[in-house]
């Protein structure tokens, strides 16, 4: 599968770019999207390259199906799509259901949850054997959220994240007779930019100490759990939810 191309969307950064980093050293040929960041995409690309691997950067708003497609049909220049892992994420400020408009609702769910949607479609009608693809893998970023709520904070996030988990179990078995495996990865508190996003950078100091390892994660741990999803070495895995959480069950 390694001899393939793998599309990481969100891949430039943060967990994206950790796993757009491994997989490369894998052997994938990967094709890192990025939302608005040319410079960082170009960047990682440019430090793959110059390790001896393959690697190019897509713009492309996965919030947007025409972006999403135009994504996918760039990739196919650069060989048989083997797999897929659907990174990008979003978050807002920190708020109650009551203050949340409905233009932060439609967006969080068009690059959360029918971004991947769309993504998987596209991978699906290129990997599947019933369609004359070579089989390949699909892996889901979920979130601890999706099981903890987060309440108060983003509720609209973890709900979004829910559904990808919903059709993470729901794909698999649609596509488990056409060499297709699709799995989840759910992360908690990792040390990513993604919390300067939600209005809350110093998130990863302040909440270390409450969590059960007494420390947050790493992208790089991320990625190393969807390398093992998108390798052979999970060959009989599919439908599954990888908790990789630190063991946390209650949100701090």
């Amino acid at each position: 599968m390694a001899d393939g191309v793998l599309i990481v969307t969100g891949g430039s950064r943060g967990i994206g770019a950790a796993t757009s980093r491994l997989a490369a050293a894998s052997g994938y040929a990967v094709v890192i999207n990025y939302a608005s960041d040319a410079a960082t995409a170009g960047s990682l690309v440019s430090e793959i390259v110059a390790a001896g691997g393959r690697a190019a950067a897509v713009q492309a708003d996965i919030g947007v199906e025409a972006d999403v497609v135009r994504l996918f049909e760039e990739a196919d220049q650069l060989g048989p799509l083997r797999g897929l892992v659907n990174n990008a994420g979003i978050v807002d400020l920190a708020a109650r259901v009551d203050a949340m408009s409905f233009d932060r609702l439609r967006r969080m769910f068009d690059v959360n949850a029918l971004g991947p949607i769309v993504c998987s479609r596209e991978a699906v009608r290129r990997m599947s054997t019933g369609s004359g693809g070579q089989g390949g893998a699909i892996v889901n970023v979920s979130s601890a959220s999706a099981k903890l709520g987060s309440p108060g904070k983003y509720v609209d996030y973890a709900a979004a994240k829910a559904a990808v988990e919903g059709f993470t179990v729901g794909l698999a078995l649609e596509v488990i007779g056409e060499g297709i495996r699709v799995n989840g990865v759910r992360p908690g508190i990792i040390d990513t930019d993604i919390h300067a996003s939600g209005g809350d950078p110093d998130r990863v100091v302040r909440v270390a100490g409450q969590l059960p390892m007494k420390r947050v994660g790493l992208p790089e741990e991320v990625a190393q759990a969807i390398l093992w999803l998108l390798s052979d070495a999970s060959s009989y895995t599919t439908g599954a939810i990888l908790d990789v959480s630190g063991g946390r069950a209650v949100a701090p």
